[in-house]
């Protein structure tokens, strides 16, 4: 298969191609994800659905590029990323997308201020400046007056705050979220679905969305849901 798609539609970003993945548990091979095919859209919000185990997580982690497929080939700007190397593939990720997952995995040591700050750290971007922007955004997801204390000085709505504000210090092209409110009470919950879509608009990223959460698919531009190890639109 070619390096590059020239892809059809401009808005394009992103595109599955026949993507397949399976795991071994015992003597028995697991299908998850079969021959899929799937697009996504600049600044689109997209929620994937489907029953538990079907293998949601599975995709969010191909889509991201923590997890290689068995076989297919998935074009972002055009160009295949699969095709490149564990150290190229951890630039794209670093560069290009934002993970935020039902639990925050947050540095506890660390100060919100700190750990918001540590994707522009790892990217090689000046203490002073990467502190300027991980403040913004702290301020900007309504933690201003937090930058100072540590995660287990913060409300779980408050630490999935800082996942988010971090999952955006370097304004990715893709948010990848699993469950980000599953943790969470209603009121946090619906917060969050607002911040999400807000932040959405504001910086014109793609927002993927893992979810049980009906009230936030109902909020999500397309829906999407796996079955048989393919995408079926909602």
């Amino acid at each position: 298969m070619a390096e590059k798609l020239k892809a059809q539609n401009s808005n394009v970003l992103m595109s599955l191609l026949d993507i397949s993945k399976s795991y071994i548990k015992g003597n028995s091979r697991i299908d998850i994800l079969r021959n899929m095919n799937f697009s996504l859209g600049s600044a689109e919000t997209v929620a994937i659905l489907g029953a538990s185990g079907i293998g949601k997580s599975t995709l969010l982690h191909i889509l991201g590029t923590l997890d290689r497929p068995d076989s297919g080939a998935m074009f972002f700007k055009g160009e295949n990323v699969f095709l490149f190397n564990d150290q190229q593939l951890a630039r794209f990720r670093n560069e290009s997308v934002g993970f935020v997952f039902q639990f925050h995995h947050l540095l506890a040591e660390f100060t919100a201020l700190e750990n918001v700050m540590m994707p522009a750290l790892i990217r090689g971007i000046d203490k002073t400046r990467a502190a300027g922007e991980a403040k913004e955004l702290l301020i900007r997801v309504g933690l201003g007056k937090r930058l100072t204390h540590r995660s287990v000085e913060l409300s779980g709505g408050e630490q999935q705050r800082v996942a988010l504000a971090r999952a955006l210090a370097l304004k990715p092209d893709i948010l990848l979220a699993d469950e980000p409110t599953g943790n969470l009470d209603k009121k946090n919950s619906e917060q969050i679905h607002h911040l999400l879509l807000e932040l959405n608009v504001e910086m014109g990223m793609t927002l993927i969305v893992v979810t049980h959460n009906m009230d936030l698919a109902r909020h999500m531009s397309r829906c999407v849901t796996i079955a048989d190890g393919r995408i079926k639109e909602s």
